[in-house]
């Protein structure tokens, strides 16, 4: 997909409200830029609040993980 932008007197990018609600652009947010085969890719970097508001990762006990370690290792050697 294809969308029009254009590019300021002083080289800012302006890209269309479209995709920046697609990608979750905010204003002020920083972002990451990349080239790649001739181009231009935009990451939004979160903030810690964003970071902080997605789903907590899965808890395990220590026990518990050396467990499936073990069990893991073992049906790879099978």
């Amino acid at each position: 997909m294809y969308i029009e932008g254009r590019v300021g007197s002083k080289g800012e990018l302006f890209p269309p409200k479209e995709l920046r609600e697609k990608i979750g652009l905010k204003p002020h947010m920083k972002v990451l830029y990349k080239v790649q085969d001739g181009k231009l890719i935009v990451v939004p970097i979160p903030s810690i609040e964003d970071v902080l508001k997605e789903p907590k990762p899965v808890k395990i006990k220590a026990k518990e993980f050396y467990e499936f370690r073990k069990e893991l290792s073992r049906s790879m050697e099978s």
